[in-house]
Formats: C-alpha cells, structure tokens, sequence
C-alpha cells in the first residue's frame, strides 16, 4: 500500500541477460553455439526438448516506473544460427554507422617494484640475494 507512494524510493532491479544493439548487430547467420555464446553470455533460459532454442530474456524495473522486458530468442540448425528473433535485430547499417572503438590496455610497469620479501629484509638491514 505504502510502496505505491511517489516518495517512497523503490531502487532499480535487472534481471537476466543484458543484451546490447551492439552486441545483437555482431550475430551473424552460420555462427556457431560456442561464438554466439563468446559474444552474448550463457542464456538464462534453455528448453531441454528443444536444445535448438536459445531465450535471452532481460527486464529492468526503475522505481516506480513500469517494468521494460526485452525478449531474444535464437534458433540453431546442427550447430549453426539460422534464425534470429527478438526485440532488437541485427541491422548492418546501424552496425556500419557505428564507429570502431579501440580499447587500449595499459599494464603499470614492475620494475622497480620491491615485493614484500624484499623490502622486509631491507627493512632490517640485509641486502636481498638477486
């Protein structure tokens, strides 16, 4: 009763699958299980009598805001993507449009870094073996 209240905070629950544009717009037809998996995670849901259907199913609820579901349903012929179906579809001109992006890593150099063995010893006066 009280829950309905604008001022009584309701925090944001997600549920499932995050499924992206930009992810869906990399599917391709003839992807196998194991790519498509790489690329969209584990499903959250799998049919035991039809092991060729994979459901993505994603919900979000923000405060108090009705409750937004995206569904993706992906059929598979042996081992191969045959058909996509879904809330979002791949669209390759969206997926042109977009620009590349590059993802830089950059990894803090180690040299000059003393472990805790040696600054131990230094610490009482002894000289580490190299």
């Amino acid at each position: 009763m009280l829950e309905n209240l604008p001022f009584v905070y309701k925090m944001t629950v997600q549920q499932g699958n995050i499924i992206t544009e930009e992810m869906v717009d990399q599917l391709q037809p003839g992807m196998t299980r194991r790519q498509v998996q790489y690329l969209l995670g584990t499903p959250l849901l799998t049919d035991f009598f039809h092991s060729n259907r994979w459901d993505y199913t994603y919900t979000i609820k923000r405060g108090h805001q009705p409750m937004e579901v995206r569904y993706l349903t992906l059929f598979f012929e042996e081992d191969s993507l045959v058909r996509i179906e879904g809330d979002i579809k791949p669209d390759p001109v969206r997926a042109q449009s977009r620009e590349p992006r590059e993802i830089l890593v950059k990894v803090p150099d180690h040299e000059g870094r003393k472990g805790l063995v040696e600054r131990g010893l230094e610490a009482v006066g002894l000289e580490p073996e190299e």
